[in-house]
C-alpha cells in the first residue's frame, strides 16, 4: 500500500507539472517588436478572430496594409506660421477644441506603384524639405504634388520603383455608424502603431460646413497619426486621420477617402484644386420649416442668405427660394447641392430649378471660384466679443424664453450689422423658456417670425404673445457671427 500510494503521489505530480507547462506556454508573453512589421503576405484572405463568427482578425488588416503606411517629416528652415487649426493657435477660441498634430511629422500612405503618397495638408504646409520614411527603413525624397487646404488633403511623390507596396482604396459611401475600423500612423513618434475602434458618426462638421463631411470614430488617434489611414474591416483605406478633439482621447477624425479621391486628377495635372461657387447660403427643408413657412415641398435646399455681387444674385436668386434641381437633377438635401456645385470647373453654366412662393423659377448661372477658407474669414466681421448694452426688458416674463430689444446704432456698429436690417437683437436666451433652441444665440437679429416682418420690440410681442402650445416658429433674421442671415425653428412646449 504504501508503495502504491508513493507511485500515485509520483504520478499525480508528473501529470500536474505537464499541465502548468502547457498553461504557462499559452499564456507567455511575446516578445516587445520595436522595428519595422512584417510584411509577410497574407495567405487564403482575412481570417475571423477564435470562434466569434463575423468578427475581424485586425492583425491580418495591419499585416497587408502596414507595409504601405510612411512616415512624414517636413523640415521648414523657419519663418512659416503654422495654419489655424494647430494646437498652440490662439488666435480664435471656437477651434480649441479640435487640435491637430504639429506641423513637421505625420503619417501619410502610398496609394500606387508610382510612388503618389496622401497625407494631410497641415503635414506638409511650408515645407522645405519632406522626408519620407518607408516601412523598409529607406528614406526617400519627396516632392509636393498638390494639396487642398480647404479639405486638409495634400498628395506627394517619391521615388522607388515598382517595389513600393500600395494600399487599397475603398468605398467611403458605404461606411455605416458602429462598423468596425483601425488606424495605422507613427503617433509621437511610435512608428506604425496600430489601434482599433468603430465609426462613430458620419458626416460630422467642424471648421466648414459647407465642406467638412469628417468621419468620426473612437480608435485612438494621436499626435503623429495625422495623414495616416483609416482602414474598414476588409483592408481597405476609406479615411486619412486628420484630426483629434482636445476634449477627450478617444474622439479622431478623418477626412473621407471619397472626398480625397474625387479631387486627386486636379491635383495631379494642376496642383491645386478649383470649385465651383455661386454665393448662397444653404439649410434643408425640415419638417419645422415646412410647418411654419407652410412650404409646399419636403425636400430641396431653402435659400437663406445670398452674397451681395455672386452669381446667384445676378441671377435673381433670393432668400426663401426652395432650389429643387440642377441641371435636371434632383436635388433632396442643402449637402447634395454644396457637393454639386463644387464638383464643377468656374466658369460652367448650371440651370437650377426653383420654387418661389409656391411658383416654379429656373435660374441660368455662371459658376465662379469658390473663395478659399482665409478669403472668407477675412470678410467676416470684427469685433464679435463686444458685449452689447444692458437689455432694455420687455414688460412682464420674457416670451418663449428670449429678451430682445430694439437695435440701435451703436450695437449696429460695432457688430457690423448691415444698416438695411431692421429688427429686434435677442440679448438673453433662457434655456427653460417655452420654445428654447439650442441654435439661439445671443446677438442674434430677428427680422420675421414665420415671414411675419419684426421692425421693433412691439411687433415682436404682438406675434410672439399670441403663439399656443404645439406652434412651430420660423425666426428669420441676421446671424453676426456668420456674417449671413439664418432661419433658426423653435416648437412652442406645453410649459408657456
Amino acid at each position: 500500500m504504501r508503495r502504491f500510494t508513493l507511485v500515485t503521489v509520483v504520478l499525480s505530480s508528473t501529470v500536474t507539472f505537464l499541465i502548468g507547462i502547457i498553461i504557462a506556454g499559452g499564456l507567455t508573453p511575446s516578445p516587445t517588436i520595436s522595428s519595422a512589421p512584417r510584411t509577410a503576405p497574407v495567405r487564403g484572405g482575412l481570417r475571423t478572430a477564435g470562434d466569434a463568427p463575423g468578427s475581424v482578425n485586425f492583425a491580418d488588416v495591419a499585416e497587408r496594409i502596414n507595409p504601405a503606411v510612411v512616415n512624414i517629416d517636413a523640415a521648414s528652415r523657419g519663418g512659416h506660421e503654422g495654419r489655424r487649426r494647430r494646437a498652440d493657435d490662439t488666435s480664435d477660441p471656437q477651434q480649441h477644441e479640435f487640435e491637430l498634430p504639429h506641423q513637421g511629422s505625420g503619417s501619410g500612405f502610398i496609394i500606387d506603384r508610382q510612388g503618389y503618397i496622401l497625407t494631410n495638408y497641415h503635414v506638409i504646409e511650408d515645407a522645405d524639405r519632406i522626408t519620407v520614411t518607408l516601412a523598409d527603413g529607406r528614406a526617400l525624397r519627396g516632392d509636393v504634388v498638390g494639396s487642398d487646404p480647404a479639405i486638409d488633403v495634400a498628395l506627394i511623390k517619391v521615388g522607388g520603383g515598382a517595389a513600393l507596396p500600395e494600399a487599397p482604396l475603398g468605398n467611403s459611401d458605404d461606411l455605416r455608424v458602429g462598423e468596425w475600423v483601425c488606424a495605422i500612423g507613427n503617433p509621437l513618434g511610435y512608428v506604425h502603431s496600430v489601434t482599433v475602434g468603430v465609426v462613430s458618426f458620419i458626416g460630422r462638421k467642424l471648421f466648414d460646413a459647407s465642406l467638412d463631411d469628417y468621419i468620426q470614430t473612437d480608435a485612438a488617434i494621436n499626435f503623429g497619426n495625422s495623414g495616416g489611414p483609416l482602414i474598414n474591416a476588409r483592408g481597405e483605406v476609406i479615411g486619412i486621420n486628420s484630426a483629434i478633439s482636445s476634449r477627450a482621447s478617444n474622439i479622431g477624425f478623418a477626412v473621407p477617402i471619397n472626398q480625397a479621391a474625387a479631387i486627386l486628377p486636379q491635383l495631379k495635372t494642376h496642383g491645386k484644386v478649383s470649385r465651383g461657387f455661386i454665393g448662397v447660403f444653404l439649410t434643408d427643408v425640415t419638417p419645422d420649416l415646412q410647418h411654419s413657412l407652410k412650404l409646399p415641398v419636403a425636400r430641396g435646399a431653402l435659400v437663406q442668405d445670398v452674397d451681395s455681387d455672386s452669381p446667384a444674385e445676378r441671377a435673381g436668386v433670393r432668400p426663401y427660394d426652395i432650389i429643387l434641381s440642377v441641371d435636371g437633377r434632383e436635388i433632396w438635401t442643402n449637402e447634395e447641392l454644396i457637393r454639386d456645385i463644387s464638383g464643377r470647373q468656374p466658369g460652367t453654366m448650371v440651370r437650377l430649378e426653383m420654387l418661389r412662393d409656391g411658383r416654379h423659377q429656373s435660374a441660368s448661372i455662371k459658376l465662379t471660384e469658390r473663395p478659399s477658407r482665409d478669403q472668407a474669414s477675412e470678410s467676416s466681421p470684427s469685433g464679435l466679443t463686444a458685449r452689447p448694452p444692458a437689455p432694455q426688458r420687455l414688460p412682464s416674463d420674457p416670451p418663449l424664453g428670449l429678451t430682445v430689444r430694439e437695435l440701435d446704432p451703436g450695437f449696429t456698429r460695432r457688430m457690423e450689422i448691415p444698416r438695411s436690417i431692421q429688427g429686434v437683437v435677442v440679448t438673453r436666451v433662457d434655456p427653460a423658456g417655452a420654445a428654447f433652441v439650442p441654435a439661439m444665440r445671443r446677438g442674434f437679429v430677428i427680422t420675421e417670425i414665420n415671414r411675419q416682418p419684426i421692425r421693433s420690440a412691439a411687433d415682436y410681442q404682438k406675434i410672439v404673445s399670441a403663439v399656443r402650445a404645439g406652434d412651430v416658429l420660423a425666426f428669420y433674421g441676421y446671424d453676426p457671427s456668420l456674417n449671413q442671415h439664418a432661419f433658426v425653428t423653435a416648437t412652442v412646449d406645453e410649459s408657456r
